[in-house]
């Protein structure tokens, strides 16, 4: 019988062959450049699986020189593993909260960003740069346009659905970047055909959602996360103030909001002073800010082989993040909807800060904050130095979403 089975060994590798491992636990030398190596291969049609709850939801793959190379360049730690230390890694995985994915096409990546944007506006260009994943940037006329059907997923960051350019008026009216940023808007506005920037900005929200319900994939994070909600339910309903759009807002918006259009929120209320920094009663920054930077949000532990969607997203060498701020802090508990699913959140206290939800074929994340290596990111301030974060947990949830789409449709049905 052993003979038998030794002879199944040698025949298994002579058609196999060695196995390429990344191991994506604590050994790892640069958590973050690995995720540009999975990316890069599965581009190539290598056979890449990702191992999830081993090691830290680590990629195996199939041996080649292109992606040893590939990883020395890097920085990236590897591992060369024969066929019999595969059988046992399979053998682990089966007998544990583990699973097996196959990641089988390399998603097409946009993100929405203007042409004008900085370092500082977006944490997840600054993830995708630094891994070497490829992606295009899209601004409100490709969008109108039609063009997020060329994609699979899409990235919204910095930016505010609502027209109120972020609510800056108060610190930052006078600023060239601001005056700037309101001059582009408008000009947008009056080129494709909107008497407001609300308007346009409303047109792009129904228009992702429309993607999304074709079975797109959105990643958000930070001001997109509640603007874009808080856009959705005043569609029928003026929330600007005069000094954003000219005239003046509904005196009863918060009566006339439509929870029913939103993805994720429900029974929030909107800020209309401009001189409030803080769009509506779904972000608690205020809250995430007093209890100060020394603060983590857990990452749930799902199962692997029952619940592999949320399992991919949560995927990590800690069940612990640092808090990290943005416009968007974290979302009130009572505001998220029941059907969403929490994927991490700060225990004991009202903050959900990493969520996920289906509509219609496709899906939405939201990780609230700005920049997970960052706790508080000023406007101006230089953008962060992933080389010095190779191994940051916050950006790791990040790529976790940008290798998402890239598993087996059959995996992603929840």
């Amino acid at each position: 019988m052993l003979a038998r089975f030794l002879v199944f060994i040698c025949l298994l590798g002579n058609l196999y062959g060695d196995k390429l491992l990344i191991p994506m636990d604590i050994s790892q030398t640069d958590h973050l450049k690995a995720y540009g190596i999975a990316f890069r291969a599965v581009s190539t049609g290598n056979n890449v699986e990702w191992l999830l709850n081993f090691r830290g939801g680590s990629f195996l793959m199939d041996y080649g020189a292109a992606v040893e190379k590939d990883c020395a360049m890097n920085g990236v730690r590897w591992e060369l593993i024969s066929v019999s230390d595969v059988l046992s890694i399979y053998q682990t995985i089966e007998e544990n909260n583990m699973e097996t994915i196959l990641l089988e096409k390399a998603p097409r990546i946009a993100v929405y960003i203007p042409e004008n944007f900085e370092p500082w506006d977006d944490a997840v260009t600054l993830a995708l740069e630094y891994a070497g994943v490829p992606y295009d940037q899209i601004w409100d006329d490709e969008v109108l346009g039609g063009i997020l059907q060329k994609y699979d997923w899409l990235h919204l960051h910095h930016e505010d659905f609502t027209g109120q350019y972020g609510k800056f008026y108060g610190s930052q009216r006078q600023n060239e970047w601001y005056q700037s940023e309101v001059r582009m808007n408008e000009e947008a506005a009056r080129r494709l055909g909107f008497a407001k920037v609300s308007k346009l900005k409303l047109s792009v929200a129904i228009a992702i959602k429309e993607y999304i319900a074709q079975g797109g994939f959105v990643f958000s994070m930070c001001s997109a996360c509640d603007t874009y909600e808080i856009a959705l339910a005043a569609a029928e309903v003026d929330i600007c103030h005069d000094v954003f759009d000219g005239d003046p807002h509904d005196s009863q918006v918060n009566s006339k909001l439509d929870f029913n259009r939103c993805l994720a929120f429900e029974n929030f209320q909107v800020v209309v002073d401009p001189l409030v920094y803080e769009h509506s009663t779904i972000d608690v920054t205020q809250e995430a800010s007093r209890r100060g930077p020394d603060t983590y949000f857990s990452l749930f532990d799902f199962s692997a082989k029952f619940d592999p969607v949320p399992c991919m997203l949560v995927q990590n060498h800690t069940s612990l993040v640092k808090e990290f701020l943005g416009q968007c802090s974290g979302f009130r508990r009572t505001a998220v909807k029941v059907p969403i699913l929490t994927l991490g959140d700060v225990v004991g206290t009202e903050e959900v800060k990493y969520i996920h939800g289906d509509y219609g074929k496709g899906t939405f994340t939201y990780l609230a904050g700005h920049d997970p290596e960052d706790y508080q990111h000023y406007v101006g301030d230089p953008p962060t130095d992933l080389s010095l974060h190779r191994n940051s947990p916050g950006y790791r949830l990040i790529l976790n979403n940008v290798l998402f789409p890239a598993a087996r449709k059959k995996e992603l049905k929840t």
